[in-house]
């Protein structure tokens, strides 16, 4: 991949979850999503991780009828970063790329989002023609006609549209267990997370984020030999707590 087919890179324990939905991916898809060909947009409101899960269904969805390049493009932030297996951008990592005839195909298990619904996390399975593994996707709301998602105002109100800031991910020797239902939480709204500060390995890069509200963070480090690690965390009102906690081993 730049297609995920091929270099299978753009790209969780289950948790118990503050929703749950029942219903099979299609009903979801058929509930949630938009129309064939347009892109969902986030209900006005402060926190909505259907809108993340529609958003996933539509982008894996574009992926398969318009190609799989063409479809990162179209939801990539300008500043998004993939990994090669050092971080680039993908703006960059995706220069001169065209879309291969087959699709990797996608699914969310998983979704999380900050209290303020600005951010949010997915995390899921992947298939392609002859391998398989998990993805994770960091989504940042980008209000229209502005740039800067960090000088939007508070929640997802108005126009704008979701947009992927990072997407990491690595191969499986077995394929994930078909997720029968898609599981969300979001960051709780009491007091304010910490932003923890720490220094990378030596040799190493890393990178640590969080949420305009901090109620949602997450870090990255990749080493020298590009063995990487990633980990979020979100608010629960008390504490952090570890959701996702993934490890890529070097390739030779």
């Amino acid at each position: 991949m730049l297609a995920l087919a091929s270099q299978r890179g753009y790209d969780g324990r289950m948790i118990r979850s503050t929703m749950r939905f029942a219903l099979p991916l299609t009903a979801i898809c058929a509930t949630a999503c938009a129309p064939q060909g347009e892109r969902p947009r986030a209900i006005a409101q402060s926190a909505n991780p259907t809108s993340i899960v529609a958003t996933e269904i539509a982008f894996a969805r574009d992926a398969r009828e318009k190609g799989e390049n063409t479809a990162f493009r179209q939801y990539a932030a300008k500043d998004a970063l993939v990994f090669r297996p050092q971080p680039v951008l993908f703006a960059d990592a995706s220069k001169g790329v065209s879309d291969s005839g087959t699709a990797t195909k996608w699914q969310p298990h998983n979704v999380y989002m900050s209290c303020d619904g600005r951010t949010a996390i997915a995390t899921g399975a992947w298939q392609s023609s002859d391998a398989h593994g998990y993805f994770t996707t960091i989504w940042a709301w980008h209000p229209k006609n502005r740039t800067d998602a960090a000088a939007q105002p508070q929640g997802v109100s108005g126009e704008g549209e979701w947009k992927w800031i990072l997407r990491h991910g690595d191969t499986l020797k077995k394929p994930m267990p078909r997720a029968e239902t898609i599981e969300t939480r979001t960051a709780s709204c009491k007091g304010r997370a910490s932003a923890p500060i720490s220094a990378p390995p030596v040799g190493a890069k890393m990178k640590a984020s969080y949420s305009f509200d901090q109620s949602l963070q997450w870090n990255w480090v990749v080493n020298a030999d590009g063995a990487r690690t990633f980990q979020a965390n979100i608010w629960d009102g008390t504490a952090l707590n570890t959701v996702i906690s993934q490890a890529v081993a070097a390739k030779p």
